[in-house]
């Protein structure tokens, strides 16, 4: 059973120095009113509980929704869809999302409209989007298991090369990018459990329960030798509203 709030966090720890380079980038501090699409359980909402602006986020999963609600009390939170935000034209001065676009049916409109609600000067950010197929896994012998999971995301409904397109998918939302590449590298050794909890999850009914306990077994003696590798590439952009 996933912990997802616990997953989320573990997520945005990934990511917490990009985020605080470009929030500082996009003047944070001079901010009104700020969004988050797909706040899930709120691991990154909860981050601005002590600053002034007004903080939003919206998401379609309604349980998360309410541990949105506890875990940011101070956000304003709904359950809608990223497609077709339930905001005003120019209302925010800064829209982002966190391992978000891989998993919508549309990502482009996505960010049109993520755009749409971001005034003129204001900024989009899409902080962290996955390349599964470039993923590099060490021993050998645990890369049939990556590129299980790649495929799972796929029938899953998820685009898991969406990161190689994001600065694309930029720049025909009429996007201004400022900046966009790969986040630096991360190498998770010490995050065995929570890599599994979503690795069996992921596997259901693609590996057997042999090749699953094989994997692990060779998972966790690398980890413990200090010889694991799991890498993949991950990707941002961050632009400016005309």
């Amino acid at each position: 059973m996933i912990n997802w709030h616990s997953r989320y966090l573990q997520q945005a720890a990934w990511t917490r120095p990009l985020r605080e380079y470009l929030f500082d980038h996009c003047g944070l501090d001079g901010a009104r009113r700020i969004l988050e699409v797909g706040c899930g359980t709120g691991a990154i909402l909860a981050e601005f509980d002590k600053r002034s602006f007004a903080v939003h986020g919206i998401d379609n999963n309604l349980p998360r929704l309410d541990e949105a609600r506890l875990h940011a009390p101070r956000a304003q939170v709904l359950c809608g869809d990223g497609l077709a935000l339930p905001y005003a034209d120019q209302a925010f001065d800064m829209t982002y999302c966190h391992f978000l676009l891989l998993w919508v049916k549309d990502p482009l409109h996505a960010l049109r409209e993520m755009r749409r609600v971001t005034r003129p000067g204001g900024y989009v950010l899409a902080l962290a989007e996955p390349d599964y197929p470039n993923r590099v896994d060490r021993p050998q012998a645990l890369v049939p298991m990556g590129r299980l999971q790649t495929e799972s995301l796929r029938r899953q409904g998820a685009d898991p090369s969406l990161g190689l397109h994001l600065a694309d998918l930029f720049r025909q939302a009429g996007i201004e990018i400022i900046e966009t590449g790969p986040l630096q590298a991360q190498n998770t050794p010490g995050d065995g459990e929570m890599e599994w909890a979503v690795l069996e999850s992921d596997l259901t009914g693609l590996a057997t329960d042999e090749e699953l306990k094989r994997w692990k077994s060779i998972d966790r003696r690398a980890r413990a030798q200090g010889y694991r590798v799991l890498f993949i590439p991950t990707y941002f952009a961050f632009g400016r509203v005309a």
